[in-house]
């Protein structure tokens, strides 16, 4: 064991890292030595350069290590026995965390259990990350996790803390905790497509002729979600509610069987929502095993009720309610637990119970493609993605919450959210909102498209006026084009520990101005997003995005616009353009054509490069939990080379790819992958005048000032500095704040 154990009677003490330490007190001297819901893996294997002092200067116990001092006095731990000083001394009043006192201020946050019906911002609860440079989790509640897999009884220790002190070095805090929480499983490629989910009261036919009208209108979706009007909700009044079901409604769905046929043959992977508190009644199709099994009575209709502590409820939940729906066509299930933090009387979470064992048996019966849907239970929780945030109201106020409360749960490792996009209550008729939200959707961790039962509330996009409507066909195929993007990232953050999204800050965490940028993220190492969370100005007809630059030259990835960064810019974009910019450099793989069955490898990839600059790119690839990678490296001198690695041979044999590159002379390519290689130049972006002239167009202000405008941008094309002076003349301050953003790119 490498980590460093400091213990006596009733203490122990911990050096896991020399960042991370462990903190237990125990009355009776037994330490807790199981892994919990939170903590996996305590020893790293890195061995620790803790110094240990015992009665210096008085002190009962010193530990020191490179990023923390820790003193003890003695006794049981107090404010005044246990203090610990933060080497890192950002703020030297706010570096002493004393035992029992929460740490003043500088944590940057984590996540939320859930967003039901939230309308704009929530609190969130504490992350591992924090400005002050160090940060606690408290475990002393956890749940045990036993040899079996079987979540156990609390943890034994009165106290057991993790205190995590690595100043600003975020990335790797995030990675070293993941070693002791466990890494984000690999996500099935499907999950990474567009969803399709609607609390509506779909038949057979009209659902299957829904997604044949998605067939027909070239829009792709991976997963069909089926909420709860899948089963029966109309049940005998001396049951109880219809809320929990697990037997298929006969009227609308007379032959589920064929209807999962059906979709498995359009590609699609299936999950059912289910709400299972009220356990196994006597109305359920399945109910005469399970009583067999738990020796119920069904004259009198005794129920099973839901204890996921009974190993015999949970086999017979499992094999005699789950499994036969499962060999039917359902994928994955949807676990819409609603009873907030319920424990029963020993402390046993239920939440995270199921999402323990839904994810392991899923995990079983698809190795390499477990799946769950379900709502947040604390830390230790990224191990069983994905995450479902909640009904949200449908309002500007809750799309502006979702970019920050997304890549800010990536400080408690929390990768995989997936959102109701486009808003689940309340609201109104928005066609711009929706629009922007798919928008924001496609670039997120999981696009599923959601509404309630209301007939006026559904997300197709044929519901919305011709100029949303197409926009919202473009991204919705442009999503699944990502697909090989995505994956690769997703591998990345399952075996190295990096999220998909990243606050901006986890790059330049010395840089004050970038923690105040919440709706701007690393979206993948390759591309940085500035969310649009706003309706677009009235005379402009365009939408503003304030955007910090970081160091470097940026290309946007739609219109590849080229900026300058080390500057704030209020980026203007028409509907059908998003603020999504790619570092010089950057290689981000596609497809060139929307994939049907994301269960295999494309035949084709286009992969574009934006600009000559040294960077290397590894492209993984998956297919249960065989992994390949191809390497791209393309050198400051416009050399690519290609290599790749691929022991189980998932690759398809015939790949074909296309280098697409924008502002690269001429590249050398050294292929040493066998791939059949083809090269192609992206489209520049517009000359200033051509722009200028199709953004005016568009635009609400007096014909003879958009003519004058014109006419100092044909004079002066290549001076910025000359048409911004001449626009702010004309006392426009929309119109002047639109040039400085379009007028910043290099021209």
């Amino acid at each position: 064991m490498s980590a460093r154990i400091i213990e006596d009677q009733h203490y122990r003490f911990t050096v896991i890292t020399d960042s991370l330490l462990r903190i237990e007190w125990s009355d009776d001297g037994q330490f807790e030595t199981r892994p919990t819901y939170f903590a996996q893996d305590r020893d790293f294997g890195t061995p620790s350069t803790a110094r240990v002092f015992r009665g210096r200067q008085h002190h009962e116990l010193e530990i020191e290590t490179a990023a923390f001092h820790l003193y003890y006095e003695g006794g049981a731990f107090s404010s005044k026995t246990l203090w610990i000083d933060a080497k890192t001394n950002y703020e030297s009043h706010f570096s002493r965390w004393l035992f029992g006192r929460e740490p003043v201020g500088g944590n940057l946050f984590g996540t939320a259990r859930t967003l039901d019906e939230a309308d704009g911002e929530i609190p969130l609860e504490n992350g591992v990350i924090s400005r002050h440079g160090y940060a606690l989790i408290d475990d002393a509640e956890n749940n045990v996790i036993l040899p079996d897999q079987e979540i156990g009884p609390q943890n034994r220790d009165q106290v057991d803390l993790y205190y995590f002190c690595y100043g600003r070095r975020y990335q790797e805090e995030i990675r070293d905790y993941f070693k002791l929480s466990g890494t984000p499983p690999m996500l099935p490629r499907f999950a990474l497509g567009n969803w399709w989910s609607r609390f509506y009261p779909y038949t057979q036919a009209s659902y299957l002729a829904l997604f044949d009208r998605f067939e027909h209108e070239q829009i792709p979706f991976s997963v069909a979600v089926l909420d709860m009007d899948w089963h029966e909700t109309e049940v005998p009044a001396e049951e109880g509610s219809g809320w929990t079901g697990y037997t298929w409604n006969q009227r609308r769905f007379p032959d589920h069987r064929q209807l999962l046929s059906e979709l498995h043959q359009r590609g699609l992977k299936v999950t059912l929502n289910v709400h299972p508190a009220a356990g196994i009644r006597s109305f359920e199709q399945a109910y005469l095993q399970v009583a067999q099994r738990l020796h119920l009575d069904p004259v009198t209709k005794e129920p099973a009720v839901f204890n996921l502590r009974d190993a015999n409820f949970r086999r017979s939940y499992f094999e005699d309610v789950h499994h036969p729906l499962e060999d039917e066509g359902v994928d994955f299930w949807w676990l819409d637990w609603q009873q907030d933090r319920y424990f029963d009387t020993e402390g046993y979470d239920i939440l995270k119970a199921l999402n323990h064992y839904h994810y392991l048996d899923n995990e079983q019966r698809h190795p390499g493609a477990g799946l769950i849907l379900s709502r947040y239970a604390g830390p230790g929780s990224q191990r069983y993605p994905l995450g479902f945030s909640g009904d949200t109201w449908i309002s500007w106020a809750s799309l502006k919450f979702q970019p920050y409360f997304t890549a800010t749960a990536s400080n408690i490792g929390y990768t995989w959210w997936s959102h109701d996009i486009g808003g689940h209550m309340m609201g109104s008729y928005d066609p711009e909102l929706q629009t922007r939200w798919l928008q924001y959707g496609v670039f997120s961790p999981i696009n599923r498209l959601h509404s309630s039962d209301n007939p006026f509330s559904g997300k197709e996009p044929w519901n919305y006026p011709a100029e949303n409507r197409r926009v919202m066909d473009r991204f919705l195929r442009l999503r699944h084009q990502l697909i090989p993007y995505l994956d690769s990232e997703n591998i990345k953050t399952h075996l190295h520990g990096v999220p998909l999204v990243q606050p901006i800050y986890y790059h330049y965490p010395e840089m004050p101005t970038y923690y105040e940028y919440h709706d701007e993220y690393f979206f993948g190492s390759e591309l940085l997003i500035s969310a649009i969370v706003e309706p677009r100005d009235t005379q402009l007809q365009q939408s503003r995005a304030k955007t910090l630059l970081p160091e470097g030259t940026w290309y946007d990835f739609f219109t590849h616009q080229v900026y300058e960064g080390e500057q704030i810019l209020n980026l203007y974009r028409t509907l059908a353009d998003y603020p999504v910019l790619v570092k010089q450099g950057g290689i981000l793989p596609l497809t060139p054509v929307v994939e049907d069955n994301l269960d295999n490898l494309p035949e084709k990839l286009t992969v574009q490069i934006f600009g000559q600059a040294a960077n290397t790119y590894e492209m993984y690839e998956h297919q249960g939990q065989s992994i390949a990678k191809t390497t791209f490296t393309l050198t400051a001198e416009g050399e690519l080379n290609l290599t790749v690695e691929d022991k189980d041979g998932i690759i398809p044999g015939n790949r074909q790819i296309e280098i697409a590159t924008l502002d690269i002379d001429q590249l050398v390519i050294k292929n040493q992958t066998g791939y059949e290689l083809s090269t192609t130049q992206l489209t520049p972006a517009k000359g200033i005048v051509e722009q200028t002239q199709t953004d005016l167009q568009a635009m609400q202000i007096p014909y003879e000032l958009k003519r004058q405008v014109l006419d100092d941008v044909r004079a002066h094309p290549q001076e910025p500095l000359k048409i911004l002076n001449f626009i702010q003349t004309k006392s426009v301050p929309e119109l002047t704040d639109y040039f400085a953003g379009m007028l910043a790119q290099k021209l």
